[in-house]
């Protein structure tokens, strides 16, 4: 009995003497935190999907408040209002960002892009694309079973049975990248918003040869090159047999949908489709004969010759006129 009351004293004293020590550690290495790192985090909207480039609100809090200003830093599920609270709480300002928003760069529909097998397997992009390209001949295009729909916290996405591919719904997305990062193909790009929400960007990724991409999918881009031929300010690239519009440098001038014989480049909300201008009359070439200068044709007159009668003038003399005087001149008489 007396070895059992001694071990639970024993214990009892080793238990108040760790308090002690850990009291007097956690007092000397003891970490402040900022008050206002809690007031960031009670404005952000909670979302955690990492749009910001950090681990959640909270270290979108905390980077905040140590690096003191909001240069490079943007919540894109709260927006402009959210970052004006956030500066307000840190005294500064916060710089306007263009609002971002999703694209799907595929327009391989059930009509363009055929299915050539059936997928039996789990319906889910990553596992899929690690086992094999899809259901159809494109290899580097949408699955189709909705990664990026169980990603967005917004409910901006969802998968559009008709057309196999997924469809973003710009009024409720915010540009924060989940869905980029859930996609396995990279199909799915964070690009502006643009003015009016309109947009110019190539909506295929398949970097086969023309051919090869074309017979996969009608609407593939073949990399022939005349969007970047056309475009007047340099913002388009074909790299790997795929082109690319960048959309820092895009003035949306809509030349290269014209252009693009496949239609892989799409245009989003403009008031009207561009219409390609018709094409110039050849000139027909004209012969030697009928280059030279006409000289104009001077009409010869004919001059009629006028005969004139002749005119015979007799001198007359006579003695006396009828009244009996001598004439002073002499009267001359026509014939």
């Amino acid at each position: 009995m007396n070895i059992v009351i001694t071990s639970i004293v024993i214990l009892g004293a080793i238990g108040c003497l760790s308090a002690v020590i850990l009291y007097f550690v956690a007092k000397k290495f003891k970490v402040e935190q900022d008050d206002r790192i809690d007031q960031i985090v009670e404005v952000l909207p909670g979302a955690n999907c990492g749009g910001c480039g950090f681990a959640g609100c909270q270290g979108f809090a905390t980077a905040c408040v140590k690096a003191g200003s909001l240069e490079n830093k943007f919540c894109p599920v709260g927006g402009a209002p959210v970052m004006q609270k956030v500066g307000s709480i840190l005294g500064v300002e916060a710089s306007e960002v263009e609002p971002m928003v999703a694209v799907v760069r595929c327009n391989g529909t059930c009509a363009n892009r055929p299915k050539t097998n059936t997928y039996d397997g789990a319906k889910n992009c990553r596992i899929a694309a690690s086992h094999y390209a899809g259901e159809t001949a494109c290899g580097y295009g949408c699955l189709g079973f909705g990664d990026c729909a169980a990603a967005c916290n917004c409910g901006a996405i969802k998968v559009n049975p008709e057309t196999g591919i997924v469809e973003i719904d710009e009024e409720l997305c915010v540009g924060c990248g989940a869905c980029a990062k859930a996609c396995p193909h990279n199909v799915i790009e964070i690009r502006k918003k643009g003015l009016k929400g309109r947009r110019v960007y190539v909506g295929c990724v398949n970097k086969d040869k023309g051919a090869v991409a074309r017979k996969a999918c009608k609407a593939a881009c073949i990399g022939c090159g005349k969007c970047e031929k056309t475009c007047p300010f340099g913002a388009i690239k074909v790299e790997n047999n795929v082109a690319y519009i960048d959309f820092n440098v895009c003035k949306l001038c809509r030349k290269c949908v014209v252009e693009c014989p496949t239609g892989a480049i799409k245009d989003v909300n403009f008031p009207t489709p561009p219409v390609k201008p018709a094409p110039k009359p050849v000139e027909e070439k004209k012969t030697v004969e009928e280059a030279k200068p006409v000289e104009p044709k001077v009409e010869e007159v004919k001059v009629e010759e006028v005969k004139v009668e002749e005119v015979r003038i007799e001198e007359v003399k006579t003695d006396t006129l009828d009244n009996g005087k001598k004439p002073d001149a002499v009267e001359q008489s026509l014939f």
